[in-house]
């Protein structure tokens, strides 16, 4: 086999995989959910709801007090991470600031809000019973005020409401160190029949990412013990509406940083979905609840509205750790992320950190590199004998072959030799790419703020593209130099076409995340100083 001919094999497998997202998204290549269904406005649909859910327990109903609605007002719960602001009718959400984050990479930029103006006027975490939008049906009151939590402290917002003859309790829990909000939902049959009640947790979130970013979109992921983690960021299929009876560990809103999620504590409700006037809209249903006169039904759902960060995630329940995914290689992603993180301690800077890992890296593979010069080195050797085998036998492929091995085995020369250790190397690549694309420690993070000599912001966001594209536009001109020191192997037209790869290198990596660049570029320099290197030894 011709050594360029496998070199050229690998790097259209590399501009495969790592394009594949961003190419099957615009050639509309992607496999559409399974369960997909069409379904009525979100806050209207039908039961979606397992066919075999068990009714909930009963428990007799404490003598309930007289109940006086009062005026609809706003209550702020504000905790070292966020600041939420809740509205008694119904205790819905109307925003949830984080504190730590902004939106964007700007000194005056207001904080994130998960929520957002337009997605607050679906009432987020509104329930519906039977299909009713109870902070528009039920009279509501509100036990509490105000909260401020400081570190290491809890609270309670209590919304009572009635509705078509049941009273509906909701007791929120907040915890100051954490993202998530647990609910528990008392349902009281204030009437003298049996009833059979439909429930939906409902969340509503704006767009958590900027238009047209092919890199980091905003989606609706749900999580189920029999499928696990699934997906779905098209707005055409969103619209129109999805739905899965599949029982929930979770669902939610996401983009690669951030997630707005409800993980039931029974984890056997039924998903739907919908994209309605910019905003992503979800509910979980639990049908089937039935309750007998004077009693009472309690369900238990937390809200997880935060970043994607591990130590939170993993103190979430329902595995909504699953949420912090980093695809196929994983195993490679998170420790690099680690060593990232674990550099930045010590340097104060993840541009920096990711020069130190790259470093790192190719030191790890310095002698799987040494080993694949030497081989490609060999290979060039061969060539005049390996041509005139081609002209010998120019007419007899099959002979031409069996001289071809018989050369490789004369002078021990393992043609895949230069390209097997690349081949290794490429999960790494993507295990990086996977770990800088997804990791929120990155968002806004600064390698140099700006240009030399200019006040122009340059690498001051390490998730974001360069804004002047300098970084691939260089590394581009370093992976046509580390071509022009490999070892030729006389073939012109080989040759030409391994000099395209450096162009499309370029215009690919053009609106990549500079994180991504810069250790692409790094790692370019690193493999030239290493064949300058064997090539003074040579």
């Amino acid at each position: 086999m011709d050594k360029n001919r496998v070199i050229i094999t690998v790097v259209l497998c590399m501009v495969i995989t790592v394009g594949w997202n961003y190419l099957a998204e615009y050639m509309g290549w992607l496999p559409q959910p399974v369960q997909q269904t069409v379904v009525e406005e979100t806050a209207n649909a039908g039961s979606t709801s397992p066919a075999k859910v068990q009714p909930a327990q009963n428990t007799p109903a404490p003598e309930l007090p007289v109940f006086k609605a009062e005026n609809g007002r706003t209550v702020t719960v504000d905790t070292p991470l966020y600041t939420a602001v809740f509205h008694s009718n119904g205790g819905v959400l109307q925003s949830f600031v984080l504190k730590n984050y902004k939106a964007e990479n700007t000194p005056d930029s207001p904080k994130v809000d998960l929520i957002g103006k337009s997605a607050a006027a679906f009432a987020p975490l509104g329930l519906l019973i039977d299909g009713d939008r109870t902070w528009e049906k039920a009279a509501w009151s509100l036990k509490g005020s105000d909260l401020t939590l400081d570190e290491g402290k809890n609270g309670m917002l209590v919304f009572v409401g009635e509705v078509d003859g049941l009273r509906v309790e909701r007791e929120f829990s907040f915890t100051a160190d954490n993202y998530t909000i647990t609910e528990k939902t008392n349902i009281i049959n204030a009437g003298s029949n049996p009833r059979n009640v439909r429930l939906d947790y409902t969340l509503d979130a704006n767009s958590m990412t900027d238009a047209g970013n092919p890199y980091n979109k905003t989606r609706v992921a749900w999580f189920t013990d029999t499928e696990g983690l699934d997906t779905e960021e098209d707005v055409d299929d969103l619209g129109t509406g999805i739905s899965s009876t599949l029982p929930m560990m979770w669902a939610g809103v996401e983009s690669n940083y951030f997630i707005a999620a409800i993980a039931p504590k029974s984890a056997d409700l039924a998903l739907k979905a919908k994209y309605q006037s910019g905003v992503y809209r979800i509910a979980l249903e639990k049908d089937g609840i039935g309750i007998a006169p004077g009693n009472m039904s309690s369900a238990t759902a937390t809200y997880y509205i935060g970043p994607k960060i591990s130590k939170y995630l993993a103190a979430a329940p329902n595995t909504l750790s699953a949420a912090e995914d980093y695809g196929f290689f994983t195993i490679l992603a998170v420790p690099m992320l680690k060593m990232i993180n674990f550099f930045e301690q010590y340097v104060g800077n993840y541009g920096v950190a990711i020069i130190l890992l790259t470093i790192l890296i190719k030191i790890a593979f310095w002698p799987l590199s040494r080993k694949s010069y030497k081989s490609m080195e060999a290979m060039k050797k061969l060539q005049p004998m390996m041509q005139k085998i081609r002209e010998k036998y120019a007419d007899d492929r099959e002979k031409q072959n069996q001289e071809v091995m018989a050369l490789y085995k004369t002078y021990k020369v393992n043609p895949v030799g230069g390209c097997l250790p690349m081949i290794i190397q490429i999960p790494v690549f993507f295990g990086l790419y996977q770990a800088l694309l997804n990791a929120i420690q990155l968002r806004h993070a600064s390698f140099i703020d700006y240009l030399p000599f200019t006040n122009m912001p340059w690498l001051s966001d390490l998730s974001a593209p360069d804004p002047y594209y300098i970084t691939p536009i260089v590394m581009g001109a370093t992976m046509l130099l580390q071509q022009l020191l490999s070892p030729s192997t006389g073939d012109p037209t080989q040759r030409k076409m391994m000099l395209i790869m450096p162009v499309v290198f370029t215009f690919m990596f053009l609106n990549f995340p500079s994180g991504l660049v810069v250790y692409w570029l790094v790692n370019n320099v690193l493999s030239i100083f290493q064949q300058w290197l064997m090539l003074r030894k040579a």
